[in-house]
């Protein structure tokens, strides 16, 4: 392997501003200051950094340090005041310090609503909070569920509605492994949900619109039309629309998580790949404008200019804006005759990015954006000297396969941290899928084109239907084959940390020939595996009881250490949304697979975990059939428990009654009321998330 050397902090100045900028970030996310404190912290970073400047020129060549501490700590002020100016409870003009239940509301959709199986969702801006027949000026989002079978017809961007409805707090299902739907919204600056159905809510005659973001909503309508007319498959479609310009509403779950499960799922995000081709094409369409001097000016403006407003019509997602970002600075640097490093290019973007929003710092896109062109270059080059090859196609091959690999290096550790599996077969998929969906990107671009062309565009259409349905073919193909996915896996923060340093400092003891750095990646790897296997040992002794949150449904599983016995509703089998979704997260968290399944075909069951003893009541039954139990630690109830529970209390002993999240809220009000009667601790896995217990 040819040496290289790690020069990139030389090479990208604004590294020394992105790394401190983040770490106020993350400061102030996880140790949050005052406003005051940040502020006294700016005036001493101010005050510092002008006093340096006015000491000597000798003192400032020998302490320059001291300069580069101040100047870091301006920098780490800055990221905790726009983490702190992003968060919506800060905000003194926010709906949710003054807001009551009884206070009626006057909200704006901010987007089409998208189609749901009961309702239609949307986000939607608060403008005014009516109280005592007065309108108070606030702002914040919400978001909102229209029920579907009262509506004759879904709302459009730009709507207002009037409406009293109580909001709810968005909360998290507690299950175990699952997704922290609490933490995205909030970092999206939305805190409450609500309900509404048509009587319910008044639609206002006047609409709030901004006039660019009807024209993308728009855009957007018009070209998802055109796709549905003229591509036949319902697939197909749902995945054209997906490439092109980010829609995901029409896309088949099945067939996503075909994709996710073989590592090509980049595809159908909008990432730097898709900008790269509109990049190529658009710099081919307009290089006859870069041969007249007079108007040369008008290339780097066009693209420029295209390459934002795909980006805005893709949804504006941080991966995008990413590579829309880096195109600019290319582009740029093009026009200007200067070249821009890429690893300060890319700093910057990051920077930029973060500034305009600090909470992308959490999206997964974000992250596994920067860590793929990062990777790239860092090990595309070492990669691809591994071999060579003198065939100049079969060298492509290999070149198209390093970049494939590079990239996979450093969002290997991420990917397992936040999606607990590996697509062993990445390579095969991204070899056929990658240059087929530039194709395709490319096809449908020119559909778009030639839309008003009947004839044309059927042709375009059918084509790129054969085109996409042989690609999902061959993903769909791939995931049979045995082993092609590794899943299951589960890694701390610790050691995915540890396995960042351990390929980072392996990869320059190889580039140096370095023993210490080799010595140094050792050491990260014997810590990473001691870790895993400490972990798996705490697997191996753990005793838990889970009653999950799955709305209307039964679902309670006990954990014996690396096994678990399940009992609940027969619609939670293995391979059900459910259990994708809710079971397998919290195996993987558990590092357990399922031994038992036994479904709901009996009226009680009795379960003893160590010396906890559990009883789940699944049906109506008489008193005296209970009469043999012996006292329960944990009663769980289900919605079709019909037994009165004072007569529970005749019972030794019962230590707390759960409701899981079958019994609906009638039930639920009237149960309890009987427990608060009995001084019966209670847990209603509906509205406080799954009951989770470690038995001893």
């Amino acid at each position: 392997m040819r040496p290289t050397r790690f020069t990139w902090l030389s090479q990208a100045p604004f590294i020394r501003l992105l790394l401190p900028f983040m770490s106020g970030i993350l400061l102030q996310e996880y140790v949050p200051f005052s406003f005051t404190t940040w502020c006294c912290l700016l005036i001493i970073a101010l005050t510092g950094s002008i006093a340096f400047f006015f000491t000597g020129l000798f003192s400032r060549y020998r302490f320059a340090f001291i300069n580069g501490i101040f100047l870091s700590l301006l920098c780490v002020v800055a990221g905790g005041l726009m983490n702190w100016y992003h968060t919506i409870t800060n905000d003194t003009n926010w709906f949710g310090h003054l807001y009551r239940e009884k206070d009626k509301l006057i909200i704006t959709l901010q987007e089409p609503p998208v189609e749901k199986p009961r309702s239609w969702k949307a986000e939607a801006e608060v403008n005014f909070l009516i109280r005592d027949q007065q309108r108070i000026p606030v702002h914040g989002k919400i978001i909102v569920y229209l029920k579907k079978d009262s509506l004759p017809s879904p709302f459009e961007y730009g709507t207002q509605l009037l409406f009293g409805t109580t909001l709810q707090e968005i909360k998290n299902t507690g299950n175990p492994g699952s997704f922290d739907y609490k933490q995205y919204c909030r970092h999206r600056g939305i805190i409450h949900q609500v309900y509404l159905t048509s009587d319910k809510l008044i639609m206002l005659p006047a609409k709030k619109t901004n006039r660019f973001w009807r024209f993308i909503f728009q855009l957007r309508t018009s070209i998802t039309d055109i796709i549905r007319r003229y591509i036949p498959g319902e697939k197909e479609k749902g995945l054209a629309e997906a490439m092109l310009i980010g829609y995901k509403n029409d896309l088949d779950t099945s067939l996503v998580q075909s994709y996710t499960n073989t590592g090509v799922v980049h595809i159908i995000a909008i990432s730097g790949l898709h900008l790269g081709l509109i990049y190529w094409l658009l710099s081919l369409l307009l290089h006859p404008l870069h041969q007249r001097k007079n108007i040369r000016w008008l290339k780097p403006v066009l693209i420029i200019s295209f390459l934002w407003l795909f980006s805005l019509l893709a949804g504006a997602q941080p991966s995008v804006l990413r590579a829309a970002l880096m195109f600019t600075f290319i582009v740029l640097g093009e026009s200007l005759s200067r070249k821009s490093g890429i690893y300060n290019s890319l700093a910057a973007s990051a920077f930029i990015l973060l500034c305009i929003n600090p909470m992308w710092l959490w999206d997964a896109g974000f992250q596994l954006s920067y860590l793929a062109v990062l990777s790239i270059i860092l090990f595309m080059q070492p990669v691809y000297h591994l071999f060579y090859i003198r065939n100049k196609w079969l060298d492509y091959i290999w070149k198209m396969n390093a970049v494939t690999i590079a990239a996979q290096l450093l969002t290997l550790p991420l990917s397992i941290y936040q999606f607990h599996q590996f697509p062993n077969l990445f390579l095969l998929t991204n070899f056929v899928a990658v240059p087929l969906s530039s194709i395709i990107l490319l096809g449908e671009i020119l559909l778009c084109a030639v839309y008003f062309s009947t004839a044309i565009a059927a042709i375009t259409g059918k084509v790129l239907n054969y085109l996409i349905w042989l690609m999902n073919t061959w993903i769909i193909q791939v995931e049979k084959i045995p082993y092609s996915l590794w899943n299951g896996l589960q890694i701390t923060l610790i050691q995915t940390l540890l396995l960042y340093v351990f390929i980072l400092t392996f990869s320059y003891a190889i580039g140096q020939r370095s023993s210490r750095s080799l010595l140094s990646a050792l050491c990260c790897l014997l810590c990473f595996i001691l870790l895993r296997n400490a972990s798996i040992q705490e697997a191996n002794g753990q005793l838990k009881i889970v009653v999950y949150n799955i709305p209307s449904k039964s679902a309670i599983e006990l954990v014996q250490g690396r096994h678990t016995l399940f009992w609940g509703d027969s619609s939670c089998h293995h391979d059900s949304t459910s259990a994708r979704l809710t079971l397998q997260p919290a195996r993987t968290i558990f590092r357990s697979t399922p031994a038992k399944e036994e479904w709901n075909n009996r009226d009680i069951y009795y379960m003893r975990a160590g010396n906890t003893k559990i009883i789940w009541v699944n049906g109506d039954f008489r008193f005296h059939d209970t009469m043999g139990l012996p006292p329960a630690d944990l009663l769980i109830l289900s919605a079709r428990a019909g037994f009165p529970l004072r007569k529970w209390a005749l019972f030794p002993h019962i230590g707390k009654i759960i409701f899981d999240s079958s019994v609906p809220a009638w039930k639920m009000r009237k149960w309890k009321k009987e427990c608060d009667s009995l001084q019966i601790p209670v847990h209603d896995v509906s509205s406080q998330g799954a009951f989770v217990m470690k038995v001893q």
